[in-house]
């Protein structure tokens, strides 16, 4: 967002909000995962404890893996589950009650959502509805981030 050409340009990169990043997960779909709720099938799409291959002692790898590796969902967006929770622009907090469309999460706390999932957990945390949370002093192999454009600021 700094750089003079995109700031000319009008371009903003942020995180998502909360609410973008289920979206785009989602894909269009209403089911556990965007490719449907058989979980039997998840290892197609991410990676993600129970699809890592254990190393000594018969525990996951403490490694990540390389973008692009497993199935896109429809939208063609990689690593939605597992590999690395994703960092929102979300503070943790209550949904709002009552329908909203694109709603924005608290504006203060203590932790921050991430999404997604990640190597060090069960198919059951990596479903597209799934919210964690962390301190945004958290350094840990496996959370990550993954950028949105606002052209022109919006």
């Amino acid at each position: 967002s700094e750089l003079p050409a995109e700031k000319e340009a009008g371009n903003v990169y942020r995180l998502p909000t909360e609410a973008e990043w289920e979206y785009a997960c989602r894909a269009g779909t209403t089911t556990k995962f965007s490719f449907g709720d058989d979980e039997s099938e998840l290892g197609d799409y991410g990676w993600y404890d129970d699809s890592l291959i254990k190393g000594e002692g018969g525990l996951p790898s403490p490694d990540t893996y390389p973008v692009g590796e497993k199935q896109p969902n429809a939208w063609g967006l990689y690593d939605m589950y597992g590999n690395v929770d994703e960092w929102c622009q979300d503070w943790f907090g209550d949904y709002p009650s009552g329908s909203v469309t694109d709603p924005c999460g608290s504006p203060s706390g203590s932790y921050r959502v991430n999404r997604g999932g990640s190597v060090r957990v069960p198919a059951r945390n990596c479903r597209s509805a799934y919210r964690g949370r962390a301190t945004v002093q958290a350094r840990y192999y496996c959370i990550g981030f993954r950028v949105c454009l606002s052209p022109s600021g919006k």
